[in-house]
């Protein structure tokens, strides 16, 4: 879990409070008001929970690709240049 999860999370949770609260007391306002929380806590939430599926496809592919790099410069490097011209032979519709 990451701050923005937690985040989104509380903020949810307070959202539904304050929900209750406005529901309780007949106020609309705090009413809708909690409902404005808890989507924007839910969107937080999301965003994090996203965030931390892309931390853990990405890092491993990136630390993958430093390790290849680092035991293998010359194979990188010829790679990355195999791979350079074919987006340049790309680029230029050949």
């Amino acid at each position: 879990m990451n701050t923005d999860t937690l985040a989104g999370a509380a903020t949810d949770l307070g959202g539904k409070i304050k929900e209750g609260l406005g529901s309780g007391t007949g106020d609309k306002s705090l009413r809708a008001e909690g409902k404005a929380d808890q989507l924007g806590g839910q969107a937080r939430q999301s965003y994090g929970e996203a965030k931390n599926a892309v931390e853990d496809t990405i890092r491993p592919a990136i630390d993958y690709a430093r390790q290849f790099i680092h035991e293998r410069p010359f194979t990188a490097a010829a790679l990355g240049g195999v791979l350079g011209i074919a987006l340049i032979n790309t680029l230029r519709g050949k």
